[in-house]
């Protein structure tokens, strides 16, 4: 009896862990709306409103939505920008010297780095 009640614990517990999302996990509906898991706020956000509260939160500056890269001496480890360019907008991030996409540093979902301006960033 004692087995049969440990395995049902078991299969229990691994069956919610299962159902559990990661932070920056990307569904891409049918219709091809991107949803982004926010792990720190338990809900499904848009790419934009997950990059914002990314921003918010980061130790660094917060540069905004812009569509040049400000100059190298102001910028500092950590800063974040969401460049706009004509293909869309990609989230970026001051890290090791140089501007990289967020998702690089952060290593959320693959599926950010195919997202709006994402792939074009480097071009």
């Amino acid at each position: 009896m004692r087995v049969l009640i440990i395995f049902i614990l078991c299969f229990c517990v691994s069956s919610i862990q299962a159902q559990e999302r990661e932070h920056g996990f990307v569904n891409v509906s049918a219709s091809g709306e991107h949803q982004v898991w926010n792990g720190a706020n338990n809900e499904w956000n848009s790419v934009a409103l997950f990059w914002q509260h990314f921003t918010k939160t980061n130790e660094g500056k917060a540069w905004g939505r812009i569509s040049e890269y400000p100059n190298y001496d102001e910028v500092n480890e950590f800063d974040t920008l969401i460049i706009t360019l004509k293909d869309g907008a990609c989230l970026m991030q001051f890290y090791h010297s140089r501007w990289r996409r967020a998702n690089d540093v952060q290593r959320w979902d693959d599926a950010f780095n195919k997202y709006g301006g994402c792939p074009y960033v480097f071009d």
